[in-house]
């Protein structure tokens, strides 16, 4: 099960659920580019930080990555799933209040789920999904 919840913060995901939005049109086509541009800033930010900061997987004490999944790159900080996670469900919850609750609730889960597949550590989730919120707040702050 983890497996398919970590895949919701996944590019292909995260980019399919903002262009559904777009295709809806109207209000929602809005949100779906805020989903967009929250998504690809958060992105820009977690890659620029995974590169400069440069810190290895969870791994044990022979220095072997510890992952259940394959790893997408050999850096754990931030989480990226989990700031795409983030970026999305937070700009889709601010359009749509009253479905916030449950879509932060499924971003939290692709969180615990970058952890429970030992791919991440607490403060990479955490740093990820500041950083989805904040990709989140700046486009919604443009587009909503």
């Amino acid at each position: 099960m983890m497996r398919a919840v970590t895949r919701l913060g996944g590019a292909r995901a995260t980019i399919l659920a903002s262009l559904a939005l777009c295709a809806a049109g109207g209000h929602e086509l809005r949100v779906g580019l805020a989903a967009l541009i929250a998504n690809a800033a958060s992105h820009l930010a977690v890659q620029v930080l995974k590169r400069t900061v440069a810190r290895a997987r969870p791994c044990d004490a022979d220095g072997r990555a510890v992952a259940l999944i394959d790893l997408p790159d050999p850096f754990s900080f931030p989480s990226g799933h989990t700031a795409a996670a983030f970026a999305v469900a937070s700009v889709a919850g601010m359009a749509h209040p009253v479905t916030a609750p449950a879509l932060l609730a499924l971003a939290t889960l692709v969180a615990v789920s970058r952890m429970r597949l030992r791919v991440h550590r607490p403060v990479d989730v955490v740093a990820g999904a500041l950083l989805g919120l904040t990709g989140a707040a700046a486009a919604a702050r443009l587009l909503l």
